[in-house]
């Protein structure tokens, strides 16, 4: 009986063990955890295949890989740091939460991997390691795609109203009253989740004072401020599109981690949406018959303006891979960041209509030549503002663009609020 009880009790030991570990893992298997936001069938299938040749290539290792939606990603990503276990490989969108990060010495100094790898970093565009850059050392590789905010519109809807891209504020009202004179909302907005309508804010600035607004105000020992004209006349711009009707009903309220904006220009409820480039990804294996009525243009310029109309707001980069110091395994992590990053890697992003910031890519789809000339034709791109700036900052700029949207703020409330944030941050 003791003989069958002690076999009976390693049986149970052994499948307790085996419940406990990752699956598809072995006991003696290291253990890689990744975490990102891509959560679209095609960005899953590009970073499982990458992972999946690492491990072919380094036996008895183990990716095990997380895919979270944007605003959860975030807060998952911070808790995680802050208790000290954050995962080995992790995604940001670079600028002022990776810079917070780096400062509190969480993540992997990369430079001195690429320098041992110069054949890999020269591929890449020079810019595109601006935004993952702190005291010129790279902290991140840029991944996921070249992402900037362009206008989405439907070409169905302009061609049966004899309407044409507007290259101007003037013309954009003027589209603005011809839409809504034919009961067809302008623009679709899901700004529950805020950083969608920071979009409009962050260009308009550009458009009227030129990314030197922007440098000068987030620069402490410059002569600039939140409150310059710039930016109150953005939140005036802002107040005037509301105010024109510009966006379908509930803006403040839709969600767009759950197609908020885009069922509204499925159903043809509104004909434009400003969104960045990879909602054509997003669109493409949500409703790919939709993909032929889609266009895309610029954001117009503001007549009087300082700001170059080919200026464009967005990541060369979209999203950016890091190592945290957390990780047992940083040489292997590495290897790992070079596989997700590689030319296999960027062959399958380009088949998912997503174009990585590398040079010499010969790009064949019409769209993403679009895209791809915008890039190149642009004198300046500007980093998402909650992305470029500190995470507190980033938020107030959020909240206050909401409200604005809202009406619940006025422009020069808008600004001082963030100013006065600014001030407290430095």
């Amino acid at each position: 009986m003791k003989t069958m009880a002690a076999r009976l009790g390693a049986l149970l030991c052994g499948a307790a063990v085996a419940a406990a570990l990752p699956l598809g893992a072995h006991a003696e298997d290291k253990v890689i955890t990744e975490w990102d936001l891509q959560t679209t069938p095609g960005a899953v299938a590009v970073i499982r295949d990458a992972e999946d040749r690492f491990e072919k290539d380094h036996p008895g290792f183990k990716v095990e890989d997380s895919h979270i939606l944007n605003d959860a990603y975030k807060a998952k990503l911070k808790i995680a740091f802050g208790a000290g276990e954050p995962p080995c490989v992790f995604s940001s969108w670079g600028g002022g939460p990776l810079r917070e990060y780096v400062n509190a010495d969480q993540v992997v100094d990369l430079t001195p991997y690429l320098d041992q790898h110069p054949e890999f970093k020269d591929r890449f565009a020079t810019a595109s390691f601006g935004a993952a850059t702190t005291d010129g050392k790279i902290y991140a590789l840029p991944a996921e795609n070249t992402a900037v905010a362009a206008i989405f519109y439907n070409k169905d809807i302009f061609k049966r109203l004899n309407l044409t891209p507007p290259k101007t504020w003037d013309e954009l009202m003027a589209t603005v009253k011809t839409l809504n004179d034919n009961n067809i909302a302008p623009f679709a907005l899901a700004n529950k989740n805020k950083w969608p309508g920071s979009m409009f804010f962050v260009y308009l600035v550009d458009r009227i004072g030129g990314p030197e607004a922007f440098a000068k105000a987030v620069d402490p020992a410059a002569d600039g401020s939140f409150t310059d004209e710039p930016f109150i006349e953005a939140g005036k711009r802002i107040q005037e599109l509301v105010k024109a009707d510009a966006f379908a009903r509930g803006y403040n309220g839709l969600d767009y981690d759950i197609g908020g904006s885009r069922r509204l220009l499925y159903s043809g409820r509104a004909a434009m949406e400003l969104m960045g480039s990879w909602e054509l990804a997003t669109i493409r294996n949500e409703n790919p018959d939709f993909v032929d009525k889609l266009g895309v243009f610029a954001f117009p310029a503001v007549e009087g303006g300082k700001g170059d109309p080919n200026n464009l707001v967005g990541t060369l980069g979209d999203n950016f891979i890091s190592i945290s110091k957390a990780c047992p395994y940083k040489d292997e992590a590495f290897d790992l960041l070079m596989k997700l990053t590689d030319d296999t890697a960027a062959a399958g992003r380009l088949a998912d209509k997503r174009v990585m910031p590398l040079k010499n890519l010969k790009v064949e789809d019409p769209f993403l030549k679009t895209i791809v000339k915008m890039v190149g034709e642009a004198p300046s791109v500007q980093l998402w503002y909650d992305q470029e700036l500190a995470p507190a900052l980033g938020e107030a700029h959020k909240d206050t663009t909401q409200a604005l949207f809202g009406l619940s703020m006025t422009p020069e409330e808008a600004a001082a609020k963030m100013e006065e944030v600014a001030k407290s941050a430095h």
